[in-house]
């Protein structure tokens, strides 16, 4: 796909996920691979809460959602290296939860997967795979920052 991502509108049935409903979150790019991607969500304009769920009212206070973005960098929550091989991907390969700098907790798939990132690490987000999870690589490792 070189650098570019499938688009999928969150009415579209998505393989795998609930009729209609694509859980991952909406990544993308400002075309400067030194910036870094961002997460597409929603933020309450109340209570500051993030999500990247295509919310009309939040979750936490049921007050309303605006437009908001997350991202590039975020902080491993936790993480691990799957070696077990299932359709459609190839071992080894990591997965770590990361909290987007002031936004919501998101899975993504790690660029480098020979060894799990750890809690505390910190991560750019830059891109998406070509099944359009979120893909994030270890801060000082050939990324800014």
């Amino acid at each position: 796909m070189s650098g570019q991502r499938h688009e999928q509108s969150v009415g579209e049935q998505s393989p795998g996920g609930p009729a209609g409903i694509d859980p991952r979150p909406h990544v993308v790019s400002d075309g400067d691979p030194g910036i870094g991607s961002y997460v597409e969500g929603r933020r309450c304009s109340e209570c500051r809460y993030p999500t990247f769920h295509p919310a009309i009212r939040c979750a936490v206070c049921g007050g309303s959602m605006e437009p908001d973005r997350y991202g590039p960098a975020g902080t491993v929550f936790s993480a691990t290296v799957v070696r077990i091989a299932i359709p459609g991907r190839v071992p080894p390969y990591g997965l770590a939860y990361v909290d987007l700098d002031d936004g919501p907790r998101i899975l993504g798939h790690v660029t480098e997967s020979e060894s799990a990132l750890q809690p505390g690490d910190r991560v750019q987000l830059v891109g998406a795979t070509e099944a359009g999870d979120p893909l994030v690589r270890l801060l000082g490792m050939g990324a800014a920052g």
